[in-house]
């Protein structure tokens, strides 16, 4: 298995001459991680896919940003035992990053997959279905970097999917919706454009919206285990428990990763604006530059709710999404803060017991 499967092309080696020119003292190789097992990696290299650790100075350095190796980062590589053992020493910049607020109470941002060409946001179309939730998961894709795509999975369960198809496309303007049924084995013709060879893919959606059954579609076989969602409410549970990359048949790459129960969303660069594109436009229509589409005379936006060019419960879903979006900013900026103090008292304190 080459590493140009993976993904490695022109794009990644100008990336690595920087590293590799940084680095002259140590016999560096490229990799890319392709399973994330906490404190351990299984990486794929030249010499095939073999277990990886992180150097201690970088585990060191990773400590303060909590920025660590994500599935699908590539990486700087040293072989020991022969080739059957690395030590990860760098990360090589990212094209894609997927990411969102981890789940508790701390500020935290949590990589769920790096260097992804297409996202696929799935939904069931039984009981998982909801617009809403796909519109937040639009906005993590936008901020990506990754290309969203939406699939519509378990097609066979359902008897007005062209309705279900042309109410997603509405919601997601410009973005390409795909209804599949891994059952049925239909719809898979319409992704050949997204699994190519060399082409990394990542799925995400709710828990029992169906992407494991679609990894062992995709991939020919069954690689990932499965579970039947509850029959009352359509909900299921976290059939994956960590992220792993998978070879497809067409050459591609595909990532599983855990369901979420709720996305917390981490930031937004942009991405609020191109998911409700159509309430950007709109809003440039309105009198006041910094009109909030709620009460203000002249607001384009709200004329468009009441002739019904736009949909009332779109609109109410960006303005609280938009309000959570500020405060978690306000959150982001405030835990930085802090850090940065912390880190200053600490720095001040080691000087103090060196001069004393």
């Amino acid at each position: 298995m080459s590493i140009e499967q993976y993904g490695w092309n022109q794009s990644w080696a100008s990336k690595w001459s920087g590293i590799d020119n940084n680095n002259t003292g140590k016999d560096l190789t490229p990799g890319r991680i392709v399973g994330d097992f906490g404190s351990k990696y299984r990486v794929l290299s030249e010499s095939g896919e073999i277990w990886g650790e992180l150097a201690g100075r970088l585990r060191h350095d990773l400590s303060h940003s909590g920025d660590f190796p994500a599935i699908g980062d590539w990486v700087a590589l040293t072989l020991l035992d022969e080739g059957d053992h690395a030590i990860i020493h760098s990360v090589v910049p990212r094209n894609s990053v997927i990411s969102r607020q981890a789940a508790g109470n701390v500020v935290s941002e949590q990589i769920i997959a790096a260097n992804v060409d297409t996202l696929f946001l799935v939904s069931a179309l039984n009981d998982d279905y909801n617009v809403r939730r796909m519109e937040r998961y639009l906005i993590m894709a936008w901020n990506s970097g990754a290309n969203p795509v939406i699939l519509l999975t378990k097609a066979d369960l359902c008897l007005d999917s062209e309705l279900k198809i042309a109410e997603m496309e509405r919601a997601a303007p410009g973005v390409a919706v795909h209804a599949v049924s891994a059952v049925e084995d239909s719809g898979r013709e319409s992704l050949l454009p997204y699994i190519g060879f060399g082409q990394t893919v990542a799925l995400t959606g709710s828990s029992g919206c169906g992407k494991s059954t679609l990894v062992n579609w995709l991939c020919g076989k069954p690689v990932q285990r499965t579970q039947e969602v509850r029959e009352d409410d359509s909900r299921g549970r976290h059939t994956t428990t960590h992220r792993e990359l998978f070879v497809m048949p067409d050459g591609g790459i595909i990532v599983d990763t855990p369901g979420m129960r709720e996305l917390q969303l981490w930031n937004d660069d942009g991405g609020l604006d191109l998911a409700f594109g159509d309430v950007t436009l709109l809003a440039s229509g309105c009198r006041f530059g910094d009109c909030r589409h709620q009460q203000e005379e002249g607001c384009a936006v709200l004329e468009a709710v009441r002739t019904g060019e736009l949909e009332e419960k779109r609109l109410l879903n960006y303005r609280r999404t938009q309000r959570e979006l500020q405060y978690q900013s306000v959150k982001e900026e405030k835990a930085k803060r802090k850090s940065v103090s912390v880190q200053t008292k600490v720095t001040a304190s080691r000087s103090g017991r060196k001069g004393w």
